[in-house]
């Protein structure tokens, strides 16, 4: 069975991290995904905070394993949001969009472990100054908002540079995927898109039924002209926007008018003007099924890889 120290530091079976993707990862995921072994995250990002902290006290009813919140440190409500989780007994926090040292001193005292996502290795240097638990190193192959650097390169360099668990995200969908980030010196993986596509998740069935039907090329990133690159599938919404985007008789406040609310659009109601964030490995999942079907099915895939590597290579 692969285990690493992550599983040992946070109390899992599996070192495999679900995705805290906003408007998907809610309780019934994160609860479905830490029952399976690993390790379930609630978002934090567009809810209010009570919304979240009724979440979270959902997520204790159903499930007794370690489950944590990610926490978009640009949201207005991220101060709230950060109090609010050591007030309901919290032990496990990712953050994106900033850094999390300001709250740093309050969780550490609550023996919360910090796990910040970052996506280049000076980045990772600084968080491990800071005192963070880990890194998830997040690749440009992933779904929703993208860095400029890849899975492969990315990993092996942050993992040389740090000596704090490295989790790898970014492209990373099945057993071939995980094993190639164990190999490249992770200590976990992060997976969300193909997690969109389990039974307990409760995202539009519009959006299942394009990840299961996507394909190898069905992946844009739009938004780099504005600063805030995104990956998402093809789709009428994805493909206006880039049009938008190329035309100087657009505006940006016309463009951050036509892309707002877009991805709870996607999630919640499966319309086509919705924006439906997804990796470059959607084009990988075929099918909708329990997640627990797919943590079992990412880590004896790569047990299974790695032994078959190794036979051929001995």
């Amino acid at each position: 069975m692969i285990k690493s120290r992550i599983c040992d530091i946070l109390g899992i079976k599996y070192p495999i991290f679900q995705g805290g993707m906003a408007w998907v990862a809610d309780a019934e995921l994160a609860a479905a995904v830490s029952n399976a072994g690993g390790l379930g995250l609630i978002s934090a990002i567009n809810a209010g905070t009570d919304v979240v902290r009724d979440e979270i006290r959902k997520c204790k009813t159903l499930t007794d394993k370690p489950f944590g919140v990610n926490i978009m440190l640009q949201a207005p409500n991220a101060a709230e949001i950060a109090e609010m989780i050591v007030e309901e007994g919290v032990k496990i926090v990712t953050t994106g969009a900033g850094s999390p040292a300001k709250y740093l001193p309050m969780w550490k005292e609550n023996g919360v472990k910090v796990i910040p996502v970052i996506a280049c290795v000076a980045h990772a240097v600084k968080m491990q100054a800071a005192g963070v638990d880990a890194v998830v190193a997040e690749g440009a192959e992933s779904g929703g908002h993208v860095g400029e650097l890849h899975t492969m390169p990315l990993i092996p360099q942050i993992v040389d540079a740090v000596d704090i668990p490295v989790i790898a995200a970014g492209g990373i969908c099945d057993g071939r995927g995980a094993a190639a980030a164990f190999m490249l010196g992770a200590d976990a993986v992060q997976v969300g898109t193909r997690f969109i596509t389990a039974i307990e998740c409760t995202a539009h069935e519009n959006y299942k039924e394009k990840l299961v039907n996507a394909t190898d090329i069905s992946t844009i990133v739009t938004g780099k002209l504005q600063g805030h690159p995104v990956r998402s599938l093809k789709t009428p919404f994805s493909r206006n926007f880039a049009k938008m985007e190329t035309d100087p008789n657009v505006t940006p406040e016309e463009i951050l008018a036509f892309g707002g609310g877009a991805l709870r659009k996607a999630v919640k109601e499966g319309d086509e003007n919705g924006s439906y964030m997804a990796g470059e490995c959607a084009g990988l999942i075929k099918q909708v099924e329990p997640a627990a079907a797919i943590v079992e099915d990412i880590i004896l895939g790569a047990e299974k890889v790695m032994k078959e590597r190794m036979n051929r290579i001995g």
